[in-house]
């Protein structure tokens, strides 16, 4: 009888980050504009709450951004200098002993437009020689098609993905990055999180929220479109790499009931539904009929084509990917839809502690999602982000940061203990392993990484790099395959 004590020996220990992010060198190999170079810098404690994760731009601001972006800051153009500098961060990597480094590729630099006919050539042999430095330490990339970033010309042209114009050309997009890299490239995931079309239609989608009339229905219209798109590349990678593991990606928020009233009980099941949404479309390859039901109760009404069905049952994926931070609270209340699979939740849990940003730590969560996900889809698993954000300070070349140790500490517990539970889980990239610039309040101040990197939220700084102790934990970590922590 098969018995599963810990982590398997090929487990990918590893990192993850994002093109926009960290690559910076916005307007250099040819790269053309995206959705990223447009998500200005704001103070995210100037409302008294924190703004947490989504960023928005409306047409008004983008055509004010484009006309003065001298007024502005957009952090995301000049990110940690990684597209100057990856040689030093990969080999940083590599001293930790990274088996696996999460990247993506930036669609704007290869497609400048997205419309061209053919590919950017200096954006193709920049990955190229990502690929290649990740190769000569025994690095497997792990590459995201579609981080959270598109060409700014698509969302101009058609609003983002709210258009199924952009189906066949992120497939073009697709298959060219595939072929290029098929000697290079063996795992794959088609979309970040694409869940976050929930919350922030900017940031998923690229959809200027402001010109559309239900923000909802173009939520799930974009993710109907992701979705052929999603599958049109599953379809091609497995053509083109034979031995390809390609993947789906969530945000995994597991909802508790608030109490143990039946009505709490019931919503909890519904808001977790929403976020099954993604993953049963895409790991399953059809629509589930919970979600006609919520479309029905919702006046929503989504273009969904007769071919469309077939597109969605060849192009299931791998594996599922997710990126798990917190659990959330659901309630029966009259605003519980709106509330159902969104990313902050108003109810706090009185059993859990939160970070700086608010945002509460729960291990064993991470154990319940894998859990239940494994038992849901079958398929392997890959815990792609997760990770603690914090205001880091370097003392004398210096950060001490228990607390992050701690946080990722109580995750690979977890974790293990979903392994001996009979999870089968590919591989860990917590988020951030450099510092980079955040995803949704554009700082840099909000601190991920196992590297500080000496760089402020105004994008000053020397860029050098400094290993933090957390840098040298998780080198004994990946050494002792999780065992020692």
């Amino acid at each position: 009888m098969k018995k599963f004590t810990g982590f398997k020996d090929d487990f990918l220990w590893g990192g993850a980050t994002a093109a926009n992010q960290i690559e910076g060198a916005y307007l250099e190999g040819g790269k053309g504009l995206s959705t990223s170079d447009f998500a200005a810098y704001k103070d995210p404690y100037a409302s008294g709450k924190v703004n947490n994760f989504t960023f928005n731009v409306t047409s008004k601001e983008l055509a004010e951004y484009t006309m003065h972006p001298e007024y502005y800051l957009f952090p995301k153009r000049w990110g940690i200098d990684f597209y100057h500098r990856y040689k030093e961060d990969i080999a940083l990597f590599a001293e930790m002993g990274f088996k696996c480094f999460r990247l993506s590729i930036s669609w704007a630099r290869i497609f400048p437009t997205g419309l061209e006919d053919e590919p950017n050539e200096s954006g193709l042999v920049f990955y190229d020689a990502v690929f290649d430095e990740c190769a000569k330490y025994g690095i497997e990339p792990l590459v995201t098609m579609s981080h959270y970033e598109m060409p700014i010309e698509l969302t101009k042209k058609y609003n983002g993905w709210i258009s199924r114009e952009l189906v066949p050309l992120f497939e073009k997009y697709a298959r060219v990055i595939l072929e290029r890299y098929k000697n290079k490239v063996k795992y794959w995931i088609t979309f970040n999180e694409m869940n976050m079309n929930l919350n922030s239609l900017y940031t998923g989608a690229g959809i200027l929220e402001d010109l559309v009339d239900d923000s909802l229905q173009a939520a799930y219209q974009a993710s109907h479109h992701q979705f052929l798109a999603s599958a049109l590349a599953v379809k091609a990678a497995k053509e083109i790499i034979p031995d390809v593991e390609i993947g789906c990606m969530i945000n995994q928020i597991e909802a508790y009931a608030h109490t143990t009233k039946p009505e709490d009980q019931l919503q909890a099941v519904k808001s977790n539904q929403l976020n099954m949404f993604y993953p049963d479309v895409q790991a399953r390859g059809y629509y589930p009929s919970y979600i006609y039901s919520y479309f029905s109760e919702n006046d929503l009404s989504i273009d969904i084509r007769p071919e469309d069905a077939d597109i969605l049952q060849e192009g299931t994926v791998d594996f599922v990917a997710i990126s798990y931070y917190m659990s959330h609270v659901a309630e029966a209340r009259e605003d519980a839809s709106k509330l159902a699979g969104t990313f902050d939740s108003p109810i706090k849990n009185e059993y859990l502690e939160l970070s700086q940003w608010d945002w509460p730590i729960d291990p064993i969560g991470l154990r319940i999602s894998l859990i239940k996900l494994y038992d849901r889809f079958q398929k392997p698993l890959f815990v792609c982000e997760n990770g603690l954000g914090a205001k880091d300070e370097l003392v004398n070349g210096e950060v001490h940061d228990a607390y992050r140790i701690d946080y990722l500490k109580k995750h690979i517990e977890q974790m293990r203990e979903a392994v001996r539970d009979g999870v089968d889980l590919m591989g860990y990239t917590p988020w951030g392993c450099i510092d980079l610039i955040s995803c949704g309040t554009s700082q840099m101040s909000k601190r991920y990484g196992f590297i500080y990197v000496d760089q402020d939220d105004q994008g000053q700084g020397s860029l050098a790099r400094y290993r933090k102790d957390s840098f040298y934990w998780y080198k004994k970590v990946i050494a002792s395959n999780g065992d020692e922590l």
